[in-house]
């Protein structure tokens, strides 16, 4: 939903690059599709009949396809690939930085519920609380702690798709298939970057829930979260970043939060779910002109079947 439109205008246009993003039909935004089928040129957007846990499926299939192999040089933008965590980790030591420094205002910062130096007094470091569907952002902030970045906690907040909260309370990680909920890019039933966290802890659950605590929010306190970080701070959210505030909420309010203070990583810019921040809030959030003008664009999508098939085919004759 928010990668792949970043990925379509970094390198449209670009020589020697050609782009091609998988998306779930029907499960993004209109301003999310827009964004991601609107450029063409080297971007070439296929629309799958499927869920984002099918795109991810047919995406690690081709790289592994040895027709394809023969043929084409495919890598990947997003978090399958450990080129996209690296620098991503940066942003943590960033945060962590102005949160010991200064006090953020919440509306400046990363839509914060509240952040005011958190960690600063002893040295153990903020609580970072990070909207998670394929848990690639949340992985590179781990990362960024086992380099030696002071961090206190981490929440890992999710939707409905709560096998990573399971997990930390149980012990059993089961995957499923993925859910749909208001914060679309978080619906991942089987997030790929779930092994690179059990490689870091070791495979021990234990270990994993004394650095991570799991929290699932509901659509409904989805809504109501939006509502709520309108009404106390005068910041609208999008329906992802909401989910890492509600959950940022409970943790504080559980007392195991060190200083009552928590960062909340924001995810994406909420003219991008107008009908839900206008239903939830009763505002209409102002569209960037960048936005608005994907809008008046014409779709450029391919449809295809959520098969590998059916993608080899089309990859083959398109670049091979």
């Amino acid at each position: 939903g928010d990668t792949g439109s970043a990925v379509a205008h970094a390198f449209h246009g670009r020589a020697g690059i050609d782009v091609v993003i998988l998306y779930p039909s029907g499960r993004v935004s209109e301003l999310q599709e827009k964004q991601l089928t609107t450029l063409g040129g080297n971007v070439h957007a296929l629309e799958v009949d499927g869920s984002f846990d099918d795109c991810q499926r047919l995406a690690k299939a081709a790289f592994q396809d040895p027709a394809l192999a023969r043929r084409l040089r495919l890598t990947s933008a997003n978090s399958i690939n450990i080129g996209r965590l690296l620098p991503q980790a940066f942003s943590y030591v960033w945060a962590a930085a102005q949160a010991r420094d200064t006090a953020v205002d919440g509306a400046r910062g990363a839509a914060a519920a509240r952040v005011r130096g958190a960690g600063a007094r002893d040295g153990r470091g903020p609580v970072f609380c990070v909207p998670s569907g394929n848990f690639g952002h949340l992985t590179a902030g781990v990362y960024a702690w086992r380099w030696g970045l002071p961090v206190a906690r981490f929440v890992a907040a999710t939707n409905a798709n709560d096998e990573v909260p399971r997990y930390l309370e149980n012990g059993r990680f089961v995957p499923r298939a993925s859910l749909a909920t208001l914060s679309n890019a978080m619906d991942v039933g089987n997030p790929s970057n779930f092994e690179r966290l059990l490689d870091v802890f070791g495979g021990d659950s234990k270990a994993m829930a004394a650095v991570i605590h799991g929290c699932s929010v509901s659509d409904a306190d989805t809504r109501t979260g939006m509502r709520e970080t309108w009404e106390r701070h005068g910041v609208l959210v999008d329906p992802h970043t909401a989910v890492g505030c509600v959950a940022a909420e409970r943790f504080i309010a559980s007392g195991e939060c060190p200083d009552g203070d928590v960062i909340v990583l924001s995810t994406a810019h909420p003219g991008k779910f107008t009908e839900t921040v206008r239903t939830a809030t009763g505002q209409e959030p102002e569209l960037p002109e960048r936005l608005a003008r994907c809008l008046r664009l014409p779709k450029q999508a391919t449809r295809i079947g959520p098969d590998l098939d059916g993608l080899r085919g089309l990859l083959l004759e398109r670049f091979g």
